[in-house]
This record gives structure tokens, sequence and C-alpha cells, in this order.
């Protein structure tokens, strides 16, 4: 964008019109008169080149005082910026991959690949913001440190798979510690973990409530979602001589617990009882962990009246120059 600091100076301008009538009215006046018997011969002299020429001088000084006039209403250019300051939150997905969240009440997907799919959703809902992942059943394992390249998170989300036999069960103050560990160094405003869970904590050394209290103290906020239907859900089972069935299965979640943990650091406690109702959860979590963003818009403004007056300064130096040299008028 192009302006003028000082506009009122283009009022100068008016000048020109008077400099033009000046000049010419100068020129009229100055004709000499000289008479002679016969002017034939006048006629066929041609004006030389320095004569033709000379009406550039006063061309020079208009542009000259044209430009001058310029440099005193103080043109610049402006462009508009802008300075964004983020503060993002550090958050940790922590989720229960025992093998109980293979249970089809989640259709139609099962528990764990409904809670894949709309965590990948909250992931690419969130901008500069550091997310980890932690899974936990029996034991707990950071599947991916805090970070921001989130297509490495959605490759990990998308191999995820429930755990074997040999460390199945639901530890969630494991979990919890794990994901508690990832955030202790954490210089972030807002730390979060988000715990999802479909079962009640029955291994690891470490209780749940413990846990919390340690999430507290270093000013991590907790929000934990308990995944399944009420009652009863269907659960496949490979039976090598009958091939996959499915029997019911008790769905017992430790809702207590879970509110409790939640209420230790400030958190919310939420259920989930089908795909849609998690998606919602996650979007309230979202809208209550929003990443600060501040906008400061300025504008720059870059001077260019130097330009025009060296420019209108030189062609007048030029102008005197070749006034008192080559178009000088000998009287």
């Amino acid at each position: 964008m192009f302006r003028f600091a000082d506009p009122y100076y283009l009022l100068l301008l008016l000048v020109l019109p008077l400099m033009i009538w000046w000049y010419w009215r100068g020129r009229s006046s100055a004709t000499g008169k000289i008479i002679y018997s016969d002017i034939k011969l006048l006629k066929q002299v041609k004006p030389s080149l320095k004569q033709r020429l000379r009406p550039a001088l006063f061309v020079l000084r208009l542009i000259a005082v044209t430009l001058i006039i310029l440099a005193l209403a103080r043109p610049q250019s402006s462009h508009k910026e802008e300075e964004i300051i983020t503060e993002g939150i550090d958050i940790v997905l922590t989720m229960d991959v025992s093998t109980s969240m293979l249970a089809e009440d989640f259709r139609p997907k099962n528990r764990i690949e409904a809670a894949k799919m709309v965590a990948k959703e909250f992931i690419k809902g969130r901008k500069n913001d550091r997310i980890g992942l932690v899974v936990f059943a029996g034991e707990s394992f950071t599947q991916c440190p805090l970070t921001l390249d989130y297509g490495v998170l959605y490759h990990i989300l998308d191999n995820m798979k429930v755990a074997d036999q040999e460390w199945d069960g639901t530890a969630i103050g494991m979990g919890l510690a794990t994901a508690i560990n990832r955030l202790k160094d954490s210089k972030a405003k807002s730390k979060v973990i988000i715990l999802l869970t479909d079962g009640r904590n029955n291994r690891g050394q470490i209780d749940p409530i413990t846990a919390a209290r340690m999430a507290k103290a270093m000013g991590i906020r907790v929000y934990t979602i308990g995944t399944g239907t009420r009652g009863t859900a269907m659960y496949p089972i490979d039976d090598p001589l009958w091939g996959r069935r499915y029997v019911p299965m008790r769905v017992d979640i430790d809702e207590d617990l879970l509110k409790e943990v939640a209420a230790i650091t400030g958190g919310k406690y939420f259920r989930a009882t089908d795909t849609e109702k998690l998606r919602e959860i996650y979007k309230k979590i979202g809208e209550m962990e929003k990443t600060k963003i501040e906008v400061k818009e300025y504008t720059r403004y870059e001077e260019f009246f130097v330009y025009f007056l060296t420019f209108g300064l030189l062609l007048l130096v030029l102008e005197l120059v070749l006034g008192n040299t080559y178009f000088k008028k000998i009287p």
C-alpha cells in the first residue's frame, strides 16, 4: 500500500500550471523584431538542434520541482505484518489395550478401533501442541514421546493392537505413571493426560490414586474416559474347532476410581457408551484445553522521500549545468 504521510504539501503542485504559464508568456514577450525587405531566405533557415532542445531545460525544472514537492509530502510504502504467539499444550494420550478392548459394543468397530479412529480425529484438530502416546494393559509402555510430528502418531495408532495374553490386564496406575513420566520435564503451561480404559485396575505396582496425586503435584490435569456400553457387550472368541464365536461379557468399569483420579488433578470424568459419544467427549476435552494464540498486527512503513528529493535535486543541478554550458545564451 502506497501513501503520503504529509499529503497537504501536494497543494504546492498547483504552482506547476503557473510556472508553465509564466514560461510561455516569457517566451512570447522576449521575441525580438527585425525589419527585412524580403524574408524568403530566413524562412529557409531551420532551427538548430540546440534551439529545438532548449525547452527541455524547462521540462527538467518542472520534473525537479514536482519530485521535490512529492518528497515534502513524504511518500511511504506500507505493509501489514502479523506476529503470532502460541502457547502449545503438552498432551499424552493414555490408552488401555487390554484384550477386553476387542468387545464389539462400538459397532461397526470394536472398542480399540473406535478409540484409535477418534484419537486420530482429535490429533488432526490440534495445532502447535506436542502429543505423545502411552499404552497399558498388565504393563505400560511409551509408544510415542511428545512430538509435533502428527504423521508419526497416525502411523503408530494405525499399527496399535491389543496386548498379548502374557501381559494382559488393566494397570491403570502404571499407565498413568508412565504418562506422568513423559510430562515431568515439560515446560508447557498446560500439561494434560487423557486416560481411556474399559475396566478396573487389577495389575501393576502403582495405585491409580497415588499416581493421580503425583500428577497433581506436577501440575498435570487428567481427563479419564470409561469406555463401554452399560450391561454386557459381545466379545469375540476364536475357537480352534468351531471358529470365531461371540459371548456376552459383563462391562465392568471402575467409574468411582476414574472420577476420583480426575477430581484430584482438576480434570473431569466422561463415560463413552458408543463411538459417537466418544467423539463428543474428545471434542469437549479439546474445547476445554484450547491452545492460546495471540496475534499482534502492526503496519511497517518504508520512507521514499529520500529518492524523490535526490532525483529532484539532481535534475535541478543538471538544468543549471546545461543552462550555463551547452544551452548558454550569448547576449
